[in-house]
């Protein structure tokens, strides 16, 4: 049993090393996309696009050629929103997604990874990550993670491009967002999927700044606390039956288990989240605040209903027991 144990500790060593050598081979002849979440809550405060002008002559040292950059937060906003992104980066054959973060206590992060060639971008367990303290060592970080290796990329870019996100494109309007309650929310089970549950395509939301680093324990401990909290406002708020789900399922398997209805929930900044559903942004709204709007997904016809009245507020419950109330009341 011990070779036996040795033995897969070995494959797995060999299977990783195998994996760091397919990113650093892609990295070194192909294009690559930064992703990029940045906190401003820490001194010094960086945009993420001062981020990007401070660090492409960095990967471009390394050998790598990045065209283009984007705010995480915008790609992982909506499924829509990943969707388009993905298509975008298939069209114009990014074989790399680097995603750089900067939580709330200065550190810098990076992480390369095969462009997954799906909604999912990236996936767990495929690449390489590294930090530093501060932005002149994440400089010579970035040029230290790929090595000293000759690329076959030329012709790059000397300064970062920021192209208009996908998201105006079919990714974005395959679906439609209506101002209303949906109809038969008596008749069918409404599913509500679980944090954590969500599988490959949730994987790039861990990257943002404001969840960045959280260890399994809190995220474990987060998950019952949410699982509590929603159970307590469903029934103060929702007279009709709820189907709480651990594991992400494909919709012809929902909707065997009537289930025609999913709850679906958007958290970033309230002008986009406004702009993105369509609804008017009044000229006082505070462009930075981050609120959690909850909504219906109508799987037989990816229909997206918001309700009537606004009803977003950064506590997540609160958003839930308006949005709940108003749709069903």
């Amino acid at each position: 049993m011990k070779y036996i144990l040795a033995f897969g500790f070995a494959c797995s060593v060999m299977l990783s090393s195998l994996a760091q050598e397919s990113v650093v081979n892609s990295f070194l002849d192909g294009k690559s996309v930064i992703l990029i979440s940045a906190s401003q809550a820490v001194e010094p405060v960086y945009s993420w696009q001062e981020i990007a002008n401070e660090i492409h002559a960095a990967l471009v040292a390394a050998g790598g050629d990045p065209v283009a950059y984007y705010e995480l937060e915008d790609v992982v906003l909506t499924e829509g929103n990943q969707r388009a992104y993905a298509e975008a980066f298939s069209r114009r054959l990014i074989r790399n997604v680097g995603v750089i973060t900067r939580p709330a206590n200065g550190n810098f992060h990076i992480h390369l990874a095969p462009f997954s060639q799906d909604q999912a971008l990236v996936r767990p367990g495929q690449g390489l990550s590294a930090q530093a303290n501060d932005l002149s060592s994440f400089k010579t970080t970035i040029l230290n993670l790929i090595g000293n290796q000759p690329s076959s990329n030329f012709l790059v870019l000397d300064v970062p491009e920021f192209p208009t996100p996908p998201t105006g494109g079919t990714g974005a309007t395959t679906a439609s967002y209506f101002q209303q309650a949906p109809l038969n929310l008596n008749v069918f089970r409404l599913g509500v999927l679980l944090s954590g549950a969500a599988g490959d395509e949730g994987y790039l939301n861990t990257f943002r700044q404001d969840l960045f680093g959280k260890t399994p324990q809190q995220l474990q401990a987060e998950q019952l606390e949410e699982r509590q909290g929603l159970e307590r406002i469903f029934g103060d708020n929702y007279p009709y039956e709820v189907a709480f789900l651990t594991e992400s399922s494909s919709n012809q398997q929902l909707i065997q288990n009537r289930i025609q209805f999913m709850l679906m929930r958007i958290e970033g900044r309230e002008t986009d989240i406004m702009r993105t559903m369509g609804v008017s942004v009044p000229s006082d709204r505070d462009t930075n605040r981050i609120v959690v709007k909850f909504y219906i997904k109508l799987l037989v016809r990816n229909e997206l209903y918001i309700g009537a009245e606004w009803d977003a507020d950064p506590d997540w419950r609160k958003a839930l027991a308006n949005f709940l109330s108003q749709i069903s009341g």
